[in-house]
């Protein structure tokens, strides 16, 4: 193999942590793959890899290296499309993260027609509620939900979601209906929490110009979004969500809109990147397709 096609190995090994994904991927054998990157180390003089029986990992030199591989192969990969306009002609793998409940009802429904437009383009889609390390993780975009920490990475506004009141119609036969933030005192909350232990959630609304918050009750905290609509399904108490996903259960009865006019502030979306000096021209595609489509969910 060139040096150029090493560096390929390289990264993607870095990026699977695993010696055996990455031959499969590449479609190599295991043990070329392995003497590929015995041979860089070698001629660079440096160990890249910390290797286990379980985890392949990148060493301080090894993640040094992997940042200049990866700029280096964007350009190269730019530079081979440079003067190709056809949409068939933009190629690669993909890596993206968004949460659960934004793959599902945000980007997947409409994920098709951007494979129909970009056929040579392959997606990696990973959905969780925790943060991923953008670079570390080798991701070209996540869409993230929220005020976002100064992380050095770049960000582009897609909108803001619209927040919602929800509890269930057996919750409210129980519990009965609330009609102002002052009677949540006799009422649960179902909380969410990135982290579980520290409950700090409360019922959050705008009032003119004043954000208030109101402390409530409730039995149970989550760590998903995904749990979290459950268990307001489940009727185990109020939640403050999005309106985006909670369409089709408002539309069937399944959960019922409450304090109307006391909602959370909006939440900001947003689209992260690593330097733009490093986008590839398929994930320059992909978040203005992603910009496109919000138009229709966003304010």
């Amino acid at each position: 193999m060139d040096k150029i096609q090493s560096m390929q190995v390289f990264v993607r090994v870095a990026e699977m942590n695993s010696f055996t994904r990455a031959a499969e991927s590449l479609s190599l054998p295991k043990a070329s793959v392995s003497r590929l990157i015995q041979q860089l180390e070698s001629q660079l003089g440096v160990r890249l890899l910390h290797r286990s029986t379980r985890r392949v990992q990148l060493t301080q030199d090894g993640q040094v290296y992997y940042d200049r591989c990866k700029e280096l192969l964007t350009s190269v990969e730019e530079m081979e499309t440079l003067f190709q306009a056809n949409p068939a002609t933009i190629s690669g793998r993909l890596r993206v993260d968004m949460s659960v409940a934004m793959a599902r009802d945000f980007v997947l429904p409409k994920l098709g027609e951007f494979l129909n437009r970009y056929p040579a383009i392959e997606i990696e889609l990973s959905s969780t509620d925790h943060r991923v390390d953008v670079i570390r993780e080798g991701f070209d975009c996540v869409i993230r939900v929220g005020t976002l920490k100064d992380s050095g990475l770049i960000a582009r506004p897609l909108g803001q979601l619209s927040m919602i009141n929800c509890a269930s119609p057996a919750y409210l036969q129980r519990h009965g209906t609330p009609l102002h933030p002052d009677d949540l005192s006799q009422h649960a909350m179902v909380h969410y929490e990135q982290t579980l232990g520290a409950r700090t959630s409360s019922f959050e609304y705008v009032e003119g110009k004043t954000l208030r918050s109101v402390k409530t009750g409730g039995a149970v905290t989550v760590n998903s979004t995904q749990t979290y609509s459950s268990a307001c399904l489940a009727g185990l108490g109020i939640i403050q969500v999005p309106m985006m996903g909670m369409r089709d259960y408002l539309e069937t009865g399944r959960l019922v809109k409450i304090l109307p006019q006391y909602n959370a502030p909006p939440m900001p979306i947003s689209l992260v990147y690593p330097h733009r000096l490093n986008l590839s021209r398929r994930a320059k595609v992909f978040m203005d397709w992603l910009t496109e489509i919000t138009h229709a969910y966003l304010k």
